[in-house]
């Protein structure tokens, strides 16, 4: 079932148009002339336009429209056609023209091509999507921890429950998320990702739940939210932690009666979509401080996953670097390069705060600034060198760092994040253990007040 908007002045012929369409199944808005065509609150799946209307012509129209949704076809009609009118009407986009008196099986053959085409050219943009996010999706390493939660990815894929997946900046939950989305019942529908901290707070709920016309200032036409576009398919929430609280009240809504309401709007929209959130932030605590719902937060995390960070799978690092250094030099038409082996083990004694995000920067710049078809360790930049130090990582010295990591997380997650706290209950300095942080990589929470510093 398509909704079509049928806009023409004589009322018997949008009352027969509705009568043909509305029986195979079609919504019909009808619209007398431009003024009420531009006032159509959604946009149609399919318009069928008159060229003379009392307040404009149509073809004016169509170009109009075109800017606004190329991807929607429209029809032409008209009693009074020249060559020139149809020529005129095809370049600017028209799909078909239609000359009356109107043909009722002439009108349902150029319906059903006109809605063809456009389901063609939808599925094929989501097949090439598909293709990009599966070629991006690529999940290196063979770490057990890394391999643990991708098994568990898998497992988690098969159904329709909501995954939580934590884990710092950089580590790869956005791959992590698309590689659940390439597994799961959902695969066919669209991957709509949201990054809840890039989206000022006074257009959150607009953005994730769409607006109707005038809702307010700059509103002028209905627009869908990701929550809609991403009917049948999956959505990811990334930094859901970010959101507000009137938005974490209406998408608590959504994941309860699978209803939405655009801002500005009163009908009730239902959608099906696969939920899955990321965060850097300890979403637990910040629920038992009242700095999140709690109620959304269990709905949220029904399977939580974990993705390690870098560090804490070095042994990854090689063919996680070798894989961003083939892609680079594709991407730019780059003759392949490779790393020496000194050069490898630098980058394996480097803790990477930034995760994998911080490795591909670092690959891409010795990429370039290399012309020799090796990279040697000279070209790691120096400030990874230095804190590398030259020299091997040991099993026992990566032990202390982690039993110190893991003793700096309970500190601050006890204190709330506080640092000064922190590194009173720690017996530190609190300058020495916001270096002794940065070092380990450790991010903190972003609501943490200067003041607490």
């Amino acid at each position: 079932m398509a909704r079509i908007l049928v806009v023409d002045d004589e009322e018997n012929i949008g009352r027969s148009l509705r009568l043909i369409l509305e029986r195979e199944g079609h919504e019909v808005a009808l619209a007398k002339s431009v003024a009420e065509a531009r006032a159509e609150v959604e946009e149609p799946d399919l318009v069928l336009l008159d060229v003379r209307l009392p307040d404009g012509n149509g073809v004016d129209l169509l170009k109009e429209r075109k800017q606004r949704a190329p991807e929607t076809p429209v029809l032409i009609i008209s009693g009074q056609a020249t060559i020139a009118d149809a020529v005129e009407a095809t370049r600017a986009g028209a799909f078909d023209f239609l000359e009356k008196p109107l043909s009722r099986d002439r009108i349902l053959v150029a319906v059903r091509n006109a809605l063809e085409q456009r389901q063609l050219r939808s599925e094929n943009e989501q097949l090439r999507v598909k293709l990009e996010e599966t070629a991006a999706a690529r999940m290196i390493g063979d770490h057990p921890a890394f391999l643990a939660v991708v098994e568990q990815a898998t497992m988690a894929a098969r159904s329709d429950a909501r995954v939580l997946i934590m884990g710092e900046s950089g580590t790869g939950k956005e791959l992590l998320a698309a590689h659940i989305h390439a597994e799961s019942p959902f695969a066919a529908g669209p991957f709509v990702k949201v990054n809840c901290a890039a989206i000022p707070a006074e257009l959150v709920e607009s953005e994730l739940f769409g607006h109707e016309k005038g809702a307010f200032t700059g509103a002028a036409a209905a627009r869908k939210g990701k929550f809609e576009l991403a009917h049948g398919g999956s959505i990811f929430l990334d930094e859901v932690g970010d959101l507000p609280v009137a938005a974490q009240a209406k998408l608590l809504r959504v994941l309860q009666e699978g209803e939405l309401q655009r801002v500005g709007g009163e009908r009730t929209l239902r959608v099906k979509v696969r939920v899955m959130a990321a965060t850097n932030r300890d979403l637990g605590a910040m629920a038992r401080r009242g700095e999140f719902r709690e109620d959304l937060y269990y709905r949220l995390c029904v399977v939580p996953l974990r993705m390690p960070a870098l560090r804490e799978r070095a042994s990854d690092i090689g063919a996680l670097a070798g894989y961003f250094l083939e892609e680079f030099c594709t991407r730019n038409n780059f003759r392949q390069k490779r790393f020496e082996q000194e050069t490898l083990r630098v980058l394996a004694r480097y803790a990477w705060p930034g995760n994998a995000r911080e490795l591909r920067n670092a690959v891409e710049r010795m990429a370039i600034l290399t012309p020799a078809g090796e990279i040697a360790a000279g070209a790691v930049p120096a400030e990874m060198r230095e804190e590398a130090g030259g020299e091997p990582r040991s099993a026992l010295h990566q032990a202390r760092q982690e039993a110190e990591r893991e003793q700096i997380r309970r500190a601050l997650a006890a204190t709330g994040g506080n640092v000064s706290a922190s590194a009173r209950m720690l017996g530190l300095e609190r300058t020495n253990l916001h270096k002794r942080i940065k070092a380990l990589g450790l991010g903190r929470d972003k609501q943490e007040s200067p003041a607490t510093n």
